[in-house]
């Protein structure tokens, strides 16, 4: 068994991505992040991979988008208003059908916010982002040890799916220091990328990788094939169930407020109250399914975030016509306790307090 160390959220996925076979890394400072890039630009050439400071998040993108054209295990990390000068290379490369990691620790905002943390970023990562129709696979952990096992994951589902995969954590998960138990995956090797990946035509037909589709009904055709990707991406839904069997309130959260509601929920357990959690762990694709069977048993909802309410939207589509969900956001800018969500999740279930 692997030895436990103590580490950083943002540790932890520089870690976790050097374990995974990460071989190029390209990034720009910003905080709340700034630990990955710190920790891999003395680590990754050790490993025998390149670390590359670029002179703007729209640069270390498009070097991401050129690295994982040569099927290369590449990942960039920013933070909120960084990750929104990648949309167009993230556009390119979901349309190119190109695998990468993307990790955003997401900071207040709107504009240049501050660098606490937020959730205030869903939207842009939920819907892709970028121009055209496309969806990025987005991962949200909750703990030190989901940061470092879901950026493992995400490699996988990156080269899997032949798509862009974003790990969407925020200053909360970044900064805070837990438990880890590191492990090496018994993969980390892409052969099916050699079927497509640029690397030399030599004794084999040209290949050519590409977002543009100009010949009549080309690019029908391409969208096509990603909308049923999307939708084969189902299989990889995930989500933590808690205390939920008898609860007649079902509070939805993800990531670090997730954690802070999960405690709440047990406060309010322990006084008697019939209260549980859902916390999505796969904002894309969405625990639709999962929330839409709770609702046909009667129970009723909460969506709580750290925004003036995104998720909020996804929940109440997913139990349209048999239920709805109240809404309470955290502003970005404060900072959420346990015990900021108790009067929201008693006035939800209707008690006194």
């Amino acid at each position: 068994m692997s030895e436990r160390v103590f580490l950083k959220g943002n540790e932890a996925i520089a870690r976790a991505a050097l374990a995974a076979g990460m071989r190029c890394y390209f990034g720009y400072p910003i905080t709340p992040q700034n630990d990955i890039p710190e920790l891999l630009s003395a680590e990754l050439p050790k490993a025998g991979g390149e670390f590359v400071q670029a002179e703007s998040e729209v640069a270390a993108a498009n070097m991401l988008l050129g690295a994982a054209a040569c099927g290369v295990r590449a990942m960039t990390t920013s933070s909120s208003p960084g990750i929104s000068l990648m949309q167009e290379a993230i556009s390119y490369m979901a349309g190119s059908e190109l695998p990468g990691v993307i990790v955003n620790m997401n900071r207040g905002g709107p504009g240049l916010g501050d660098i606490g943390p937020s959730q205030g970023d869903y939207y842009q990562a939920t819907r892709g982002g970028g121009h055209g129709d496309y969806r990025t696979l987005v991962l949200a952990p909750g703990t030190v040890q989901e940061a470092y096992d879901l950026t493992m994951l995400a490699f996988d589902l990156a080269f899997h799916y032949r798509n862009p995969v974003m790990v969407l954590g925020d200053a909360i998960l970044g900064q805070m220091k837990e438990p880890v138990t590191p492990h090496t995956p018994a993969r980390t090797a892409d052969p099916e990328a050699a079927s497509w990946c640029l690397q030399g035509a030599v004794g084999r037909p040209g290949r050519i990788i590409k977002s543009l589709f100009l010949e009549d009904g080309a690019l029908a055709g391409q969208n096509t094939r990603l909308a049923a990707k999307y939708q084969a991406m189902e299989a990889e839904v995930r989500a933590e169930q808690f205390l939920v069997e008898d609860a007649e309130l079902v509070v939805v959260a993800y990531g670090s407020i997730g954690r802070i509601a999960k405690s709440t929920v047990r406060k309010l357990r322990n006084a008697g109250h019939k209260v549980g959690l859902v916390r999505p762990i796969t904002l894309f694709p969405f625990p639709s399914a999962m929330l839409r069977a709770l609702a046909d048993q009667g129970k009723r909802f909460l969506t709580l975030e750290h925004n003036l309410g995104q998720m909020v939207d996804d929940v109440r589509l997913a139990i349209r016509t048999v239920a709805d969900s109240a809404f309470h956001g955290h502003l970005p800018g404060n900072l959420p306790t346990p015990n900021d969500f108790e009067a929201p999740i008693l006035t939800a279930l209707g008690a006194d307090h």
